[in-house]
């Protein structure tokens, strides 16, 4: 992912640095397991770990090496040799590179899912601060994008907040999918190292071992990851939509923080746009387009082959970088969006109170009529209202038919927002408990 994009702590998990230091956490442990079970001598254990620990591991040495051998496992194992010295011959013992690639891929993947789980904390806490303070809010409730009924902006909010809230138990299910560890050599048949060494390595590296492996962990795991990862861009693309939505000039409820100094536009010095929403949109397409080929590497030919390989030194640090940063980025979107209430009940009460038209049904049901009856009726004036802009409650009002079914003063109480209401607290308890 481009540094535009990128935060330090998340892209450090990707560096080449992390990653052979990863390494040598692998082999470190699994020789250290085998000296535990008298397969390795405990001596040279103790001078690999002491070794290792000690350096920073030489990245331009150990591509110079991979340009001769072809193999980047490899190169890194020579250079281990280099810094350990004889005892080296002990280490990767009974092991195959993909042992080292796949768990290196599950703790970093782990890594990833911890910073992603507290950038949610960080959004869910924004969404719910913001819902309390609009929870009695009152704005336009649309489908289709037309007007429908009341509804508040607190609510708007607390309904991506339980969304959000539901992703963060889907990403720790699938960070429960890839903590897995495999040390199990080729084709996993433990037919050259021990199982009590993965065991070993497992609680090293605070994963579980692989239940039955081939070569490589069942990409099934990762494709459960990747689409998760998917699936939260999702909401985020949903709620970044939303704030697009509302800070059209024709709408005006709410617009992103627009700071001192900040120019919207290089030709029209007016403009105020969604800048950082339309963003996440777009970030929220990247990362949804991982999942895919993520799902596509779980067909790999019998034990192994390589196919999913490149797409994985792609997509692990693409995806996880990216949704870092959209997450964060959202969160600050909600922290300081500006809200505009007044123009909220400005917009609703632009249709001539139209938005009460399911009530004046219903009441007229209640008083005998039949419901196609009463859809005609209301529909009626409502249309009327609709094209000559006209007050829908005066409309009816001058109905006869209305009011020999519903008295004028019935009609007024018919058109009052409080009725709207009277559940939010029940939704607010619903999603944050009570008290809130």
């Amino acid at each position: 992912m481009i540094p535009r994009y990128s935060r330090p702590a998340m892209v450090s998990i990707w560096s080449d640095e992390t990653k052979f230091r990863i390494w040598f956490e692998i082999e470190a442990a699994a020789l250290e397991g085998m000296a535990e079970i008298g397969a390795a001598p405990k001596e040279a254990a103790e001078i690999v770990r002491q070794k290792g620990d000690a350096v920073t591991f030489d990245v331009k040495r150990i591509d110079e090496i991979e340009r001769e051998v072809k193999h980047d496992v490899i190169a890194f194992l020579t250079h281990l040799s280099e810094i350990v010295g004889p005892e080296a011959r002990f280490v990767h013992q009974g092991m195959t590179s993909s042992d080292v690639l796949d768990t290196c891929l599950s703790v970093q993947l782990v890594r990833a899912s911890d910073l992603l789980l507290a950038d949610l904390d960080t959004l869910l806490d924004a969404l719910k601060r913001r819902a309390v303070e609009h929870k009695y809010t009152v704005t336009i409730g649309r489908s289709h994008g037309i007007h429908a009924e009341p509804t508040t902006f607190g609510l708007k909010l607390a309904q991506a907040y339980a969304e959000f809230d539901r992703n963060r138990e889907r990403l720790q299910a699938a960070l429960a999918e890839v903590a897995v560890c495999k040390i199990s050599g080729a084709v996993g048949t433990f037919a050259n190292i021990d199982p009590r060494v993965e065991a070993h390595v497992a609680r090293a590296l605070r994963l579980h071992p692989e239940p039955v492996s081939t070569q490589v962990i069942p990409r099934d795991r990762h494709a459960m990851f990747f689409a998760t990862l998917g699936v939260i861009a999702s909401s985020v693309e949903r709620l970044a939509t939303e704030i697009r939505h509302l800070q059209r000039t024709e709408v005006g409820e709410a617009e992103e923080y627009f700071s001192p100094g900040q120019k919207g536009s290089s030709a029209m010095p007016h403009k105020r746009n969604p800048v950082l929403s339309e963003n996440l949109t777009g970030l929220a397409r990247l990362v949804r387009s991982m999942a895919l080929p993520a799902m596509e590497d779980v067909a790999l030919w019998h034990e192994r082959d390589i196919s999913h390989s490149s797409v994985e030194r792609v997509i692990g640090p693409d995806a996880t970088i990216a949704l870092d940063f959209a997450l964060i980025r959202l969160a600050q979107v909600i922290d300081k969006l500006v809200v505009y209430p007044e123009r909220m009940r400005k917009n609703l009460d632009s249709q001539g109170g139209l938005v009460h038209s399911q009530r004046v049904l219903l009441a007229l049901i209640d008083k005998g009529l039949a419901r196609e009856d009463a859809y005609r009726l209301v529909q009626k004036h409502a249309m009327a209202a609709w094209k000559d802009g006209g007050s829908l409650l005066q409309l009816l009002k001058d109905d006869p038919e209305v009011t020999k079914k519903i008295k004028k003063t019935e009609l007024d109480e018919l058109f009052s927002l409080d009725y709207h209401l009277k559940h939010v607290d029940t939704i607010f308890e619903r999603v944050f408990g009570k008290g809130v």
